[in-house]
């Protein structure tokens, strides 16, 4: 889980302790010492998550190789066509991934992390993730 900007007393915060007690990784990034919503994630570091200045941190905490100038990092059968297609178009969990892919939590986490930021897939609620049509991601890039 990474924790980009948080209040002290957020929801991220909550979600970063249910992970941590889950056992999974909690990452955060740093901002300035003088913003509200940079002292839940210093918080967070001062607490031992692990301190992202970049994706290559996340990816190599994960134990990923250095991202490649393909834009992809390089993982063995893990490309985003193979997430997509393990994901079908109904609504997923991280562990029911884990099931249709054979790969660990964290890097299930990781490469929904990617398709989310790129627009592919969708967070819902209860931890579920969705695939989007390209429709519904172009929708969503006019939105943000």
């Amino acid at each position: 889980m990474l924790v980009v900007e948080a209040a002290v007393g957020s929801g991220s915060l909550i979600t970063a302790r249910y992970a941590a007690d889950q056992g999974r990784d909690v990452f955060a990034i740093p901002g300035s010492i003088h913003a509200p919503l940079s002292k839940g994630c210093h918080l967070l570091i001062q607490q031992g998550a692990k301190l992202v200045q970049g994706a290559n941190d996340v990816l190599e905490e994960l134990g990923w190789e250095r991202a490649q100038r393909s834009d992809e990092p390089k993982e063995e059968g893990a490309s985003p066509d193979e997430m997509l297609r393990a994901m079908g178009h109904a609504p997923v969990s991280v562990d029911e991934l884990v099931e249709r892919t054979g790969r660990n939590a964290g890097a299930v986490s990781a490469r929904l992390s990617i398709l989310e930021m790129r627009g592919a897939v969708a967070a819902l609620a209860g931890g579920l993730f969705q695939r989007l049509t390209a429709r519904e991601s172009a929708a969503k890039r006019v939105i943000e």
